[in-house]
């Protein structure tokens, strides 16, 4: 996929994004490259492939679920505006 300058522009404006007049070629260049490295890829026969979550065969190094600090919650909730059973309460925010 091919994109324009003005396709930059209008994307850059939607997000808010600043993209000095000097950077615009090059930002076309980089995003229409990555557009086409997608639709490549959505090309690809992927039957048969499983998911992972990493390509590499690692596991996670979990530490000891232990507890590591001291209960406070009495002190924080003599300072709170409005505490209920042990509870926080703050305002209705959702209908």
């Amino acid at each position: 996929m091919l994109l324009t300058t003005e396709d930059v522009k209008k994307m850059a404006y939607l997000a808010r994004l600043g993209i000095e007049t000097n950077d615009l070629d090059s930002y076309t260049k980089d995003l229409s490259g990555m557009l086409d490295l997608m639709t490549r890829m959505n090309e690809l026969d992927t039957e048969g492939v499983q998911p992972m979550a990493h390509p590499l065969d690692q596991t996670q190094r979990l530490r000891v679920d232990v507890v590591t600090e001291v209960n406070q919650r009495e002190h924080f909730q003599v300072i709170a505006p409005q505490v209920e059973e042990g509870l926080y309460l703050v305002p209705k925010v959702i209908e």
